[in-house]
């Protein structure tokens, strides 16, 4: 597969996102398992998670949990990105936490769900509005200084955030995670602040958030109507759409069955010429 870099570490230019296989909704183990190597057969070099893709607070960590056992045996050079700052409590709920203390003992405890001695690409999850961005980033530079995390990313972070979290970093962001899809399209200046910084973005829920590929299609016209056209599917044509942004662009779309990411993997050998990639820069809003 294609590779794109994070920092200087080469990955393929799709990536997969664990949240599904740990969230309602979850896979059994066994296909669970069925994806994660599914995904490593097709060429996938990132695999992405946080501690609290959970349940709820009595499982967390399951995810980081289940990738680390699923990739132990496979013959792949994989980066695992993990993030920390949300938290999870009684009834499913989310809350964050960006206190730099609470982000070191939270990076200590991926360590070692996660069985590495330094983490791939860490990530702080959201900001947290109790606490000043430049507190929770500047965790991210002592564990990079302490060399707990090899990466250091942000997830969830306006442009004026990325430019102070780089700033605090010393120029060494790696990569900013913001949701980005046919249907959500308002990180485009993220998107092109990265281009320009040369950090890799990474959009989460690329196939459209709870909509998902399902309904891709039937909403947004363009992208169905070149599917067909390239006898691929929409899913496919939606990450080639974002691959074709920048070069910094890495999608993770999220799965919980080996189908899916085999044909999500696919979408980084189809290439858009400068007319489709224009009826689909086109297409902002959904057809009815």
């Amino acid at each position: 597969m294609e590779t794109r870099r994070i920092g200087k570490t080469e990955v393929s230019a799709i990536g997969l996102g664990g949240m599904p296989l740990s969230v309602d909704g979850r896979p059994d183990r066994e296909r669970a398992f069925a994806t994660i190597r599914a995904a490593v057969d097709a060429g996938v070099t990132l695999i992405d998670t946080a501690d609290a893709y959970s349940l709820d607070e009595t499982d967390f960590g399951h995810n980081e949990e289940l990738i680390a056992e699923a990739l132990k045996g496979l013959d792949a050079d994989v980066l695992v990105a993990t993030k920390g700052g949300h938290t999870r409590g009684p009834g499913r709920a989310w809350g964050l936490d960006g206190r730099p203390e609470y982000l070191r003992k939270a990076c200590d405890e991926s360590l070692r769900r996660l069985g590495v001695e330094a983490i791939g690409l860490y990530q702080f999850h959201r900001p947290d509005p109790t606490v000043p961005v430049a507190e929770s980033v500047g965790a991210l530079a002592e564990l990079l200084d302490a060399g707990k995390i090899l990466l250091a990313g942000v997830s969830n972070f306006d442009p004026t955030q990325i430019r102070e979290a780089n700033d605090i970093l010393g120029g060494r962001l790696a990569a900013v995670q913001n949701q980005f899809s046919p249907a959500f399209r308002s990180s485009e200046p993220e998107l092109e602040l990265c281009a320009e910084l040369g950090i890799a973005f990474l959009p989460w829920s690329p196939l459209g958030g709870i909509g998902g590929a399902a309904d891709l299609g039937s909403r947004f016209r363009p992208f169905a109507d070149l599917a067909v056209e390239r006898g691929v599917s929409p899913q496919r044509v939606c990450l080639a759409w974002m691959l074709a942004k920048a070069p910094v662009v890495i999608p993770i779309p999220g799965s919980s069955r080996p189908e899916s990411i085999r044909d999500s993997a696919a979408s980084a050998d189809l290439r858009l010429d400068d007319a489709e990639m224009a009826r689909l820069d086109g297409g902002n809003s959904p057809s009815h």
